[in-house]
Parts: structure tokens; sequence; C-alpha cells
């Protein structure tokens, strides 16, 4: 029997607990935010008891940090993957804004955890929710060619990355209901998004 498969009582395997473990959390941790919810709630909710949850993830900080990893890992290879895949600057900018709005559709925990903010003077949860913001500005970065300066192209990448994130704000707190006028809304959102970016990148121009 493979490593992935349960065992014949019915039991989880340890990759199948971890990732159990990992699912359960983030709904948590995205319903609650990270202060409220305790290893004990994780524990509980997963139907197992907490010395096994600790068997899996040293704390409820290193559990945390770990999703949000994961997270930015998904993100990067969404957008990168859809950058790749268009004709020219202009769909790169569409295509990536429709990646990135695809994944807040499908993985809205995911975002809701990424958005939180009840963290905020926590240096090290902060600090891990930023890299997020950097990896995705440095994904940007490169489509912005208009002959500037590295900080000028940085910069611009981040406010892009901020009307991602404001717009993915909006989008989760109106959410359509109906599975079919998500997806068409999140495609409309993404146009208009590519529409405002690529019009302001358009008349950007080195100092």
């Amino acid at each position: 029997m493979g490593a992935a498969a349960q065992t014949s009582t019915g039991r989880l395997t340890a990759g199948q607990r971890r990732q159990q473990l990992f699912k359960v959390a983030l709904e948590l941790f995205a319903r609650r935010g990270y202060r409220a919810t305790t290893m004990d709630d994780i524990a509980e909710a997963a139907g197992v008891t907490k010395p096994l949850v600790y068997q899996h993830f040293s704390s409820k900080r290193a559990l945390y940090l770990e999703l949000v990893d994961s997270i930015a890992q998904e993100l990067l290879i969404a957008i990168r993957g859809a950058v790749m895949r268009a004709d020219g600057p202009r769909q790169q900018v569409e295509m990536g804004f429709a990646a990135y709005f695809r994944l807040v559709i499908s993985r809205e925990a995911e975002f809701r955890l990424l958005y939180g903010r009840d963290h905020a003077d926590d240096n090290e949860l902060g600090r891990a929710l930023r890299t997020v913001e950097d990896a995705i500005a440095e994904a940007i970065d490169p489509l912005i060619d208009a002959g500037l300066d590295d900080n000028h192209r940085r910069l611009l990448a981040y406010a892009v990355v901020g009307m991602a994130e404001g717009a993915s704000r909006r989008f989760i707190a109106q959410r359509p209901t109906g599975e079919s006028a998500v997806e068409q809304e999140a495609e409309r959102l993404a146009q208009r998004m590519a529409d405002l970016a690529w019009a302001g990148l358009r008349s950007v121009h080195a100092d």
C-alpha cells in the first residue's frame, strides 16, 4: 500500500493528516482571524487531540506562516503561467489579473486569511504577509517596460498589486450568488482592472 493511501483501519497517514489540519486551520483563520483561533480550536475542528496537531506543526505561528507561504507560491505559479501564455504586453496584464481573480473566487478562504488585519502589530506575521505582496510585485516588475529605472518600475509594480488587492476586497464583500455569475464577474473585473492598469502604464515615462 502506497504512502498516500489510508490504512486498513481507515486512519489517515501522516501526509493526509497534515493536509487535513492545513485545510481546517485555513478555514478557521480565514473565518475567525489569527488571534481568535487557537490550536485547541484546530484540534477540535479536525477531530483530533492537540498533541497530534503539535506533531505536525510546532506552533500556531508556524502553521500560519506556512499557510501564507503556500498561498504566495500558488499565486505566483498562476500569475506567471498566465503571463507566459499571453501574446503581448496588454494581454499579459489582463491575463495576469484574470489568474489572480480566478484564485480569489475559487480559494476565497485563502484571500480572507491574507487580507486579515487582526495581527497588524505583530512584526513577524506582518512581514510574512508582505512577502506575498513582494513576490507578486516581483512577478509584475518585468512587465513594466518603459525605460524606467529599477526603483520607479518597482514602485509601479507595487501600485498594481495594491489595485488588485483593493478590488479583491470589494469583490469578496459584494460577491454575487451563483457559481457562473461569480466566474463571469471575475472575468469582467480582470478586464476592467487591466484597462485601468494598462492605460496608466502606457502614460508612464522616465523622469
